[in-house]
């Protein structure tokens, strides 16, 4: 069997997922490359006949979550590197969001992740051997205004994820949690807006579109990142926290600081909580 690994990753029709894919590809590894619509991957399939799978996966169902992970099994016999990069943004202010697009955003990004990972652990446990590789974002850090929800979701990935790692370490199981300030990916034209925008209540969400389309002209390269995402896999030092990009450093060590400086303000007041002593005791 050949040494190269097998890598696992959702999301692969565009963006970092397909970024990555490629990169993994022309290294001559093995992928197993998904999409709710295997289609769109026909050219990774006809320039990598032998090394690669395009597998239908929509993370939120079991059924198909279950069928690739046992085709990635069947077809190379084990997975190396577990990629969760599937996944979209929700834009609007916490009330403008409906309950259904509010779920929908978890179903995906939180819950899609969950359904994946656990369908895969048992593989990766028998193997005694695994890299988990879940793609947060550095709102999943430091949260944004109008984009509340979207935060929210990759927040509780964040904290699924540091369990996640104390868990699986002693099994001979790596995580790594990537934070991706704002790279060109597209996936601020497939961001999907809140039904009940209130723009006299919430100018920033009706500001979105013209930031986005600013975005687009300061946003990184995903091939770079993609390519340092792959270098900490194999890296003997892999890091668990692996932010890209300086915009995300930088919002990153703000918040470190922020919350330092807020904490210390109550700090001595707020230690102060055991029972009193009695007097007389």
């Amino acid at each position: 069997m050949s040494e190269n690994k097998v890598w696992f990753i959702t999301g692969t029709s565009s963006g970092f997922g397909r970024a990555l894919a490629e990169e993994v590809l022309a290294k001559g590894e093995r992928v197993v490359a998904t999409a709710r619509k295997p289609e769109v991957l026909r050219d990774l399939t006809q320039k990598y006949p032998d090394t690669v799978r395009a597998v239908k996966l929509d993370v939120t169902n079991l059924e198909d979550v279950k069928n690739a992970i046992s085709e990635a099994v069947k077809e190379f016999g084990r997975i190396d590197v577990l990629v969760n990069n599937a996944g979209y943004a929700l834009a609007g202010a916490i009330e403008e969001a409906t309950d259904e697009q509010i779920r929908q955003q978890f179903d995906t990004n939180l819950f899609g992740v969950l359904n994946v990972t656990r369908e895969a652990l048992p593989v990766l446990r028998q193997q005694k051997s695994g890299h988990i590789v879940n793609i947060s974002s550095v709102v999943g850090f430091s949260a944004m205004g109008s984009l509340g929800i979207y935060s929210a979701s990759k927040f509780a990935l964040e904290g699924v994820s540091e369990a996640l790692a104390a868990e699986v370490a002693p099994l001979g199981i790596k995580t790594t949690l990537v934070e991706p300030g704002p790279f060109y990916t597209g996936g601020v034209e497939r961001a999907v807006f809140a039904d009940n925008l209130l723009p006299e209540a919430y100018p920033l969400t009706a500001q979105l579109p013209n930031a986005f389309k600013d975005f687009n002209t300061t946003a990184g390269d995903p091939v770079k990142a993609v390519k340092i995402i792959i270098e900490a896999v194999e890296s003997a030092n892999t890091p668990f926290r692996l932010p890209l990009g300086l915009p995300a450093y930088e919002a990153i060590e703000a918040k470190l600081e922020q919350v330092k400086q807020e904490i210390s303000v109550w700090r001595e007041r707020a230690i102060d909580t055991n029972f009193d002593v009695a007097a007389n005791a």
